[in-house]
C-alpha cells in the first residue's frame, strides 16, 4: 500500500492541477456534482483545497433515496462548501414520459426502458452542472475513477460530460485512501457504489466483476483470464466515449460563380 506522505503529496499535485486548468480556461471556481458516494466525496474535497472560496457543490436528487441527498450535504457541510440542491425528478418524469409517449404514437416498441431511464437521469445532471458553471464562469470537476475511465463505466454526455477529470487515473483502493486522508466516515469510503440511476442498481453488478478486481488487472497484477477479457471487451466496447465524434472531411467544392 501507499504511505500517507505519499498520498499526501499526489493530493497535493492533483490540487495543483486543478488550479492550473481553471487559471487555463479562464474560469473562476469549480463546480461538482456530489452524490453521497466516495468519488464524489473526494473530489470535492480536492475543489474545497483548490478553492476554498470559489467552489459549488450541487446535490441532485432524481426519484433518490434520501439518505444519498442526505450524505451528499454532510459531505458539503463538512468541506465548507456551498452548495444547491436541484430536484430533477420532476424533470426526468416529463422529458421519459414525453418521449414514450411519442414513441408509441409511431408505432416503435420500447425495448430499453430502464437504461434510457438511467442514462437520462445523468445528463440531466451533466445539464444542470453546466447550468451553474456556466452561470458562475466555473469549470465543472468530474469524478470518473481510473476503472470508470477504462471500462467505459460512465454515461456518455452524462457523467462523462465535464471539463476536467481529476481522479481518473486512481485506482478504487487509491480514491478510498483519499477519502481516509480526507478524514472521511467509513460509511462513505466503504459505500456500495452505484449510481443511483434506478433502484437497486449497483456499479459492481452491471460491470460483472468488482472494483478490486478492476484495479488488480489494471495495475498489472493477475487477474483470471475471465475478467481480464471481461474488462477488455468493456475497453473496447467504450472506446468512442473517450474520444470527440468522428467528423466526416469532404473535398472543398469550387464554387460556381
Amino acid at each position: 500500500m501507499w504511505t500517507d506522505d505519499e498520498l499526501s503529496n499526489r493530493m497535493d499535485q492533483t490540487i495543483d492541477w486543478l488550479r492550473e486548468k481553471v487559471t487555463e480556461a479562464n474560469a473562476k471556481g469549480v463546480v461538482v456534482g456530489i452524490s453521497g458516494g466516495v468519488d464524489s466525496a473526494v473530489v470535492a474535497g480536492l475543489c474545497s483545497r483548490a478553492f476554498p472560496e470559489n467552489c459549488v457543490g450541487v446535490i441532485m436528487p432524481s426519484h433518490s433515496d434520501p439518505e444519498d441527498a442526505e450524505d451528499a450535504l454532510w459531505i458539503a457541510e463538512g468541506f465548507e462548501i456551498r452548495t444547491l440542491e436541484v430536484n430533477l425528478s420532476g424533470a426526468h418524469t416529463q422529458v421519459m414520459g414525453q418521449v414514450k409517449k411519442g414513441l408509441e404514437s409511431i408505432g416503435c416498441n420500447i425495448v430499453g426502458e430502464k437504461m434510457s431511464q438511467g442514462n437520462l437521469k445523468a445528463r440531466l445532471r451533466m445539464s444542470t452542472l453546466y447550468s451553474v458553471a456556466n452561470a458562475l464562469n466555473y469549470l465543472v470537476v468530474g469524478t470518473d475513477n481510473a476503472p470508470e475511465s477504462y471500462t467505459g463505466y460512465f454515461t456518455k454526455y452524462g457523467d462523462g460530460g465535464v471539463d476536467i477529470l481529476p481522479i481518473s487515473s486512481l485506482t478504487k483502493a487509491e480514491v478510498r485512501a483519499w477519502a481516509r486522508m480526507f478524514g472521511l466516515p467509513m460509511r462513505i469510503a466503504t459505500r456500495v457504489p452505484t449510481a443511483g440511476l434506478w433502484p437497486g442498481q449497483t456499479d459492481e453488478s452491471e460491470l460483472g466483476m468488482t472494483y478490486d478486481q478492476i484495479d488488480r488487472y489494471l495495475i498489472g497484477e493477475e487477474v483470471s483470464p475471465e475478467i481480464k477479457e471481461r474488462i477488455e471487451s468493456l475497453h473496447r466496447q467504450s472506446e468512442h466515449k473517450r474520444h470527440v465524434p468522428p467528423s466526416l472531411e469532404l473535398p472543398k467544392l469550387e464554387r460556381l460563380d
